[in-house]
This record gives structure tokens, sequence and C-alpha cells, in this order.
């Protein structure tokens, strides 16, 4: 798992009635973007280290400019 900051995380909850969590990456440390990471979680605005599991994925920000353009 690799990312880099701007990118969000989310854990899914590993147990029954386990709520959905998101947070903002806002520090790598490593150069390659593997874990650590520290993340601001938007639920709290609480930020903490974590070593992400097999519950967690990243969705990547995207790049400046690149969003996509509205269908007509």
């Amino acid at each position: 798992m690799l990312a880099q900051i701007g990118d969000r995380i989310v854990l899914e909850g590993t147990h029954l009635n386990d709520a959905r969590r998101t947070g903002l990456i806002v520090a790598v440390a490593h150069a390659d973007g593997s874990p650590p990471y520290e993340v601001r979680w938007l639920d709290t605005g609480r930020t903490t280290f974590i070593f992400p599991g097999p519950e967690a994925r990243i969705e990547h920000r995207e790049p400046a400019g690149e969003a996509s353009e509205p269908s007509p």
C-alpha cells in the first residue's frame, strides 16, 4: 500500500456495526509512500499515526488540473 500527502484512507469496519472511517493523509514516513501514515480523521479532526491493515484502502487524489470534465 502506497500513498501520498492529500490521499484519503478509508478503514472498513471489521466487526458487525463498526463504522467506516475516512481520513486525510497529512504526512508519510517514507519517500516511497509506504506506511506509517499520519492521518487527520474527518469524523473527529484528530491526527494519529497508523500502519494500515487489510481493512484499509487508499483513495488517491487527482493531480491538479486533471479533474474530470462534466458530461454534456
